[in-house]
């Protein structure tokens, strides 16, 4: 193909500090009681706090949520783009193989950016420059990384919007984003955000507001770029659905913590938070027939003021006067869970 005599002439920046890991269980992230925090005129908005995951390279992480609960924080502070102030990463480490991204300086950080780690923004429109093609953003960014020429970069631009399905590439190239289709707009997201074949890609909801039959297309783009780049994923989005197709683990999280984490299948079929199980009950199925759709009664608690202990205790069918002190995760065959009383949970069919 053209587009791997193009990939072998272009190389890595200079700035790269990531090497390939020597590390035999093949884990490419580690995130260690990540704690994010933004100061406000009403208190410190605690937006992630005290979160922990992994991922192996070549697996996809699923993070679930409701609106608000630390999700694309997460994300970014990964990426270190907390704008500071107001924001701060007060605590914890991000271990991308090995190396503590938040004790690097900022130049390596950017290298790294884009190039070893790259993310797909929630909304294409928003994060794409409206005043230059697509082309010329896409190569900008393998000119920035991989030092190649114009000529060169603009090659891979059309190989790379070929990749992701889109038709016509050539002409499509000197499209400019209001020229295209919210589906065309995110496949250009995803060109973009592989066009340094990244060992980690991070897609903030890249299936919101695009109809069902655009989602679907969005997301087997990803599996099969997935599978043919061998990089890691994570999935950031508050759909099940796609969680249950695309992800081998799942990192459930609730008001800035991860209130459960377990892999895939044993989560579907075994969830032990109640915040989990209400998420899995109000996803509609097609043998409700006319029932009410079940929902999760309160509302997330104000990240200023987080209740002591459990911090969804006040929505929780299950709450006893234990759940008023500090929930800590537990673990049972895999599953981690934020809840004393998980034995009694899924004890209830």
């Amino acid at each position: 193909m053209v587009f791997n005599l193009v990939n072998q002439q272009i190389t890595k920046s200079p700035n790269h500090q990531i090497t390939k890991s020597t590390n035999p269980n093949n884990m490419l992230l580690q995130v260690n009681n990540l704690k994010t925090y933004f100061d406000t005129d009403e208190g410190v908005v605690r937006a992630v706090d005290g979160v922990s995951f992994e991922i192996d390279e070549g697996k996809t992480l699923g993070i679930v949520g409701e609106s608000g609960c630390g999700k694309s924080m997460t994300a970014y502070s990964i990426l270190r783009l907390i704008p500071q102030p107001p924001g701060r990463i007060a605590g914890g480490e991000i271990l991308f193989d090995g190396t503590n991204l938040l004790t690097l300086p900022d130049e390596q950080i950017r290298a790294i950016r884009g190039n070893d780690i790259a993310m797909i923004f929630q909304e294409p429109m928003t994060s794409l420059n409206p005043v230059f093609t697509i082309g010329d953003q896409i190569a900008e960014v393998i000119q920035l990384h991989r030092k190649a020429d114009r000529q060169t970069a603009w090659k891979r631009s059309i190989e790379l919007l070929e990749m992701v399905g889109i038709p016509s590439p050539e002409e499509r190239v000197k499209s400019y984003p209001h020229e295209l289709s919210g589906g065309m707009r995110q496949r250009a997201m995803i060109a973009m955000a592989i066009s340094c074949d990244p060992r980690l890609l991070i897609a903030d909801e890249p299936s919101t507001a695009l109809d069902v039959t655009i989602q679907a297309q969005i997301l087997d783009v990803l599996r099969r770029l997935q599978n043919e780049l061998g990089m890691a994923l994570i999935l950031i989005t508050h759909d099940l659905g796609v969680v249950a197709e695309m992800a081998h683990d799942v990192l459930v999280m609730y008001a800035g913590e991860a209130v459960e984490q377990a892999d895939v299948t044993s989560l579907f079929a075994r969830p032990h938070h109640p915040y989990t199980r209400g998420l899995l009950n109000s996803v509609p199925t097609l043998n409700m027939e006319e029932e009410q759709l079940p929902t999760i009664e309160g509302t997330v608690p104000d990240p200023t003021y987080y209740p002591q202990g459990c911090r969804f205790a006040p929505r929780c069918d299950f709450v006893v006067d234990a759940c008023g002190q500090a929930q800590s995760l537990q673990a049972d065959a895999g599953h981690l869970v934020r809840c004393s009383e998980w034995k009694r949970i899924i004890d209830i069919e």
